[in-house]
């Protein structure tokens, strides 16, 4: 399971995630095969740190700082022990079916160790190193952030112009350039322009004065990185606050200049600017500049803008000492295993995604400036270079004891005080969860390498990479063989949903209303990797279909015999339906229903296999809904209400039960709740449903008893159809003549009962013949198939005098209407003034009135003629 964060609550995303793993489990546990599905939570360094702080703020009136740092981290264990359970307990209700036993945290004792472990092997293998370099800084956080924890949004902003004097030359030698972030000059390093680009060329090589730093110079180079479209084609370096800049700093071996402190505010560079918010500086800085004429303009612009996925905040690039993890070696590993086939990503496309990542990876910054979370295990020496002189242990005595044994027994050490990045122990999940570094563990012994990982796409790089990645090296195999991605959970109308929108569906709240079951198969009815619109119509929809599910249930529980009636059951046990006799020796109902069930299992079976959950929901919805519940309960009525006794019932009681005994074992993945109720609540169950067997594949069906039956419906929906358009009342019985040839004659006269039932026919007055019946011409002929017709005599549906009555006045109604239209149509004033939507609308209105004045009147002719016949 993907751990959550433990400060969490379930949103729709946990509740897609694990439905669909929970459908995994559940099947291949039917299946037999040995299944742990690991549950836990993540510690989530930045987002709990933030909620105790705001915590700490509001009720005590205290910050962290203010605490010792193993002060704060009891204050934060005290909050994870209260309220840490909330999002575990939610997925609980979800009825996700994890071995929780073997629940784990992040932070556990086994985990950190592992993390540990982790850390000190990389570090010796020459594969984590320190060193000052760019990184994503959050000032009140107070922490660097990883790339993929930056989001950009498109952000209405300020382009500022900005003249840089030439320095030696006249007051018309100056450098305009346009930049969105003004406070930054106070870093700048030099002036770059493009070497083409005439405007410029005759200042390379000199030097410019930077605006408000009391005469400062630096270079004017060229370099074809530059923009000369941008702006003003004129680029202010300033390799210490912008990940562009900085890269051309270095190859350019220009010198680095920092203007922020920590917390966003300006630092001593920055002069008389020392002390201010990086923002409340951009202002006093442009107005100062507006004063001294070296402010050209602003304009609006639009910009992408980096704000840290937790906070929220403008994320400032800064060039920090971090630890880092070089990633390349470790990216080739991972990329083998997709190309080798060790590791299968589904959807396929997404690999192209994968590799491309892996293949343009960046080293992974995993220093965090938290106290929340596993510190780095490096101890540095009192008095010396912190990047040149420490040591890497995995306790502090063994670190102790190296230091003693390099330094001298006098020397004194301390921890780093930076935390690891939150993603570095979720890297190690699928094996630090099973023992690693333990590989004797028996956990770790049976279950490792696992078999899959089901995760959102969106965490593609910030996980499931990282744990390939992770898993290879350091126990020599990929983790898993299957990685399914889900996509994402939107509204209705296709839109993502946020709070901004008011759009944000709580599972919680949904399962109150419609249940958990109809909450899970709707989500589960996706297609991987796709994203999944969510709406009431589909939540009300499935919710009927398990009401649906229960009723069919109730309805088998009630037509079964009683529990002590011993001779009844044997006659049910003696049914093998899983052998070819037995199903040939079935009337047409049970063969088809039986033979559909089978086949049903078979394709089911191979949808589960190949992850198609979205198939295998509409599949068993399909077959549940339209031939088990629509067809052979109202045909296993015909049996049940007989009173001839057992012998006849017994036959729709054996398939009955057999029958919805295996669509629930098809639909307990996906709809546990109501499953095992259902389940549970038949005769002679002695295990859970949970844990009982998958159905068999490969049983037997007969092809030609389904076409048979196919035909008895098609006869059914003809003559439900004539009652319907002559609007029978539904309680009526008519009479039939059924025209067919004698093979077709001799299997559909054999469920005469089931014919008269389903298409309300009396029962005396139904004929099975070769040829047409005598009063042919008064009666309405049927064709439900080929070679298979039915004659219904008009008068025994409908009073005809009344009948003709009500058509004429039908047909008077709409003949007035079809004029009206016919009469816009022909109207110039009409064709020349009114849009042509409206008009081709009155045209599809005109020809739709006229079909249907035809079809009345053919009809009104046949039935006056019936009564000059009767006559």
């Amino acid at each position: 399971m993907p751990p959550p964060n433990v400060t969490g609550f379930l949103h729709m995303g946990h509740a897609m995630f694990v439905t669909l793993e929970d459908i995994m489990v559940r099947y291949h546990r039917m299946k037999g095969r040995p299944t742990l599905w690991i549950p836990g939570t993540d510690h989530a360094g930045i987002a709990t740190q933030l909620v105790v702080e705001r915590m700490l703020a509001s009720e005590e009136g205290i910050k962290r700082v203010e605490l010792s740092r193993d002060e704060f981290t009891s204050r934060v264990w005290d909050w994870k022990e209260k309220y840490g359970g909330t999002i575990i307990n939610q997925i609980k209700r979800l009825g996700a079916s994890c071995d929780w036993t073997r629940e784990h945290f992040t932070l556990d004792e086994q985990l950190s160790r592992a993390v540990i472990e982790a850390f000190v092997s990389l570090h010796e293998k020459g594969l984590i190193y320190q060193g000052s370099y760019m990184v994503n800084w959050s000032p009140s956080l107070q922490t660097a952030v990883s790339d993929l924890e930056v989001e950009y949004s498109e952000e209405p902003g300020t382009l500022y112009y900005v003249k840089y004097r030439v320095a030696g030359g006249s007051k018309s030698d100056f450098l305009t350039i346009a930049t969105t972030r003004p406070e930054t000059l106070f870093g700048d390093t030099a002036i770059a322009v493009h070497p083409q680009d005439d405007r410029y060329s005759k200042y390379i090589g000199r030097q410019a004065i930077v605006p408000m730093t009391f005469g400062r110079h630096i270079p004017i180079i060229s370099d074809k990185y530059v923009d000369k479209d941008f702006g003003t084609g004129v680029l202010k370096v300033s390799p210490g606050h912008d990940h562009n800049d900085y890269l051309l700093a270095r190859k350019l071996g220009l010198p680095i200049l920092n203007v922020m402190n920590k917390d966003g505010t300006l630092n001593e560079v920055a002069g008389l600017y020392c002390g201010l918010d990086r923002f409340e500086a951009r202002k006093k800085l442009w107005s100062d500049l507006e004063e001294t004429g070296l402010a050209v303009k602003k304009e609006p612009h639009t910009s992408r803008v980096p704000r840290s996925q937790r906070g929220g905040e403008v994320i400032e690039p800064l060039v920090s000492r971090q630890w880092f993890v070089s990633m390349e070696p470790l990216a080739e590993k991972a990329l083998h295993a997709v190309e080798k086939g060790e590791l299968k990503i589904i959807p396929e496309r997404f690999e192209k995604i994968y590799n491309h990542w892996l293949s343009n990876i960046k080293d992974w910054c995993i220093s965090r400036q938290l106290w929340w979370g596993h510190r780095i295990p490096v101890w540095y020496i009192e008095g010396k270079d912190c990047e040149e002189e420490y040591v890497v242990a995995k306790t502090a005595e063994e670190a102790l004891a190296k230091a003693q044994q390099k330094y001298g027994k006098n020397v004194e050490i301390y921890q780093d005080p930076d935390v690891l990045d939150t993603w570095f122990s979720s890297a190690l999940w699928p094996f630090s969860t099973l023992g690693w570094p333990d590989v004797s563990a028996e956990d770790f012994k049976q279950f490792y390498p696992t078999t899959l990982l089901e995760t959102g796409h969106d965490i593609l790089f910030f996980w499931v990479a990282r744990m390939v990645m992770m898993g290879i090296e350091f126990t020599g195999t990929v983790p898993f063989s299957y990685v399914y991605l889900h996509g994402l959970i939107r509204d209705s109308q296709g839109r993502k949903m946020s709070k901004t929108l008011g759009n944000v569906v709580d599972p919680i709240d949904t399962i109150k209303e419609f249940g958990t079951d109809a909450l899970r198969f709707t989500l589960a009815l996706g297609t991987a990797g796709q994203d999944l619109n969510l709406s009431t119509e589909r939540l009300t929809s499935n919710k009927a279909f398990t009401n649906k599910l229960w009723n069919a249930g109730k309805f088998v529980l009630q037509n079964l015999p009683s529990k002590d009636d011993t001779s009844a059951w044997e006659s049910i046990a003696d049914y093998k339906f899983d052998q070819a006799e037995t199903l040939g020796q079935l009337p047409l109902p049970e063969t088809w229903v039986v033979s559909k069930l089978h086949m049903l299992i078979d394709t089911v079976t191979t949808s589960y296999d190949r992850f198609f959950f979205g198939d295998v929901g509409r599949e068993t919805y399909d077959f549940f809904w339209s031939d088990f519940a629509d067809w052979y309960i109202e045909a296993s009525k015909a049996r049940l209400y007989k009173v001839e006794g057992h012998s006849v019932a017994s036959v729709a009681q054996a398939v009955l039960l057999y029958v919805f005994e295996n669509i629930l074992k098809m639909l307990h993945p996906f709809m546990p709740f109501v499953t095992e109720a259902l389940w549970q609540a038949l005769p002679g169950r002695n295990e859970a449903l949970i844990v009982s067997s998958w159905p068999q594949t490969s049983l037997p069906r007969d092809a030609i008893s389904i076409k048979k039956f196919e035909n008895l419906q098609s006869l059914t929906r003809a003559i439900r159809n004539a009652r319907a358009e002559y609007s029978v009342e539904p309680a009526k019985r008519i009479s039939a003549s059924i025209v067919a040839s004698t093979e077709v004659i001799h299997y559909i006269s054999r469920e005469k009962d089931v014919l008269a039932l389903l298409s309300r026919l009396d029962l005396q007055n139904l004929y099975f013949t070769g040829s047409p019946p005598g009063d042919a011409n008064q009666s309405v002929h049927l064709v439900a198939g080929e070679g298979l017709e039915a004659y219904l005599p008009l008068a025994d549906m409908v009073d005809i005098s009344d009948e003709v009555q009500r058509l004429s006045k039908r047909l008077s109604k709409m003949q007035t209407e079809y004029d009206g239209l016919v009469a816009r149509l022909r109207s110039p004033n009409f064709l020349e003034k009114a849009p042509e939507k409206i008009v081709h609308e009155v045209r599809e209105k005109a020809a739709e009135a006229e079909e249907k004045i035809t079809l009345t009147r053919n009809r009104l002719d046949f039935l006056k003629s019936t009564v000059l016949v009767a006559d």
